[in-house]
């Protein structure tokens, strides 16, 4: 017997609270990995700082497993692709002058 429900379409409704829904700013991310999970630590540093040490902080750390870590990359690469499109686009010559409201017009 085959549910009823199999196949239909479900959506993940998430919440978050202010705090979070702010974000956090990181220009580092460090990848390592054990036999049972990937972690990514993300961090902000300081580049203008010319010592030989240079100071930061960690701003988040995320744990995934291997099959999450390769649903995250897919993903990434995916939006990092139609970014380049959406960049490539704005730099043709035939683009340059026309602003974001003339754009939402024609589309």
């Amino acid at each position: 017997m085959v549910p009823e429900d199999e196949g239909a379409e479900r959506h993940i409704n998430i919440h978050f609270s202010p705090e979070i829904m702010a974000g956090v700013y990181a220009n580092f991310a460090n990848v390592s990995h054990s036999d049972y999970e990937f972690t990514i630590t993300f961090a902000r540093v300081d580049h203008e700082v010319e010592d030989e040490e240079i100071p930061g902080v960690v701003v988040a750390r995320v744990n995934l497993s291997d099959r999450f870590m390769r649903e995250l990359i897919d993903a990434m690469e995916d939006n990092y692709s139609k970014w380049r499109t959406r960049q490539g686009i704005k730099n043709l010559p035939e683009f340059e002058g026309r602003s974001e409201s003339d754009e939402r017009e024609d589309g």
